[in-house]
């Protein structure tokens, strides 16, 4: 994330395009595709790093127990 005050090249590019006001309704859609866009990159890139690291259903049931055990 950016906090040095200046505008991403992300920020840059929807400004180029998006100078002019839009309906309630359409920055909803687009609100709503940016989501999915980034929410699919994450999922993208957490299948490969499950898949490099071998994880398994059994490693995030070893992570829960580990994680309770260290709480109590």
């Amino acid at each position: 994330m950016n906090t040095s005050g200046k505008l991403t090249n992300l920020q840059l590019e929807l400004l180029k395009i998006f100078h002019y006001d839009l309906a309630e309704s359409q920055l909803k859609d687009i609100k709503s595709i940016l989501g999915k866009y980034f929410a699919e990159t994450a999922s993208t890139e957490m299948d490969k790093l499950w898949k490099q690291q071998g994880w398994s259903n059994e490693t995030m049931e070893q992570w829960v127990n580990e994680h309770l055990r260290k709480k109590g």
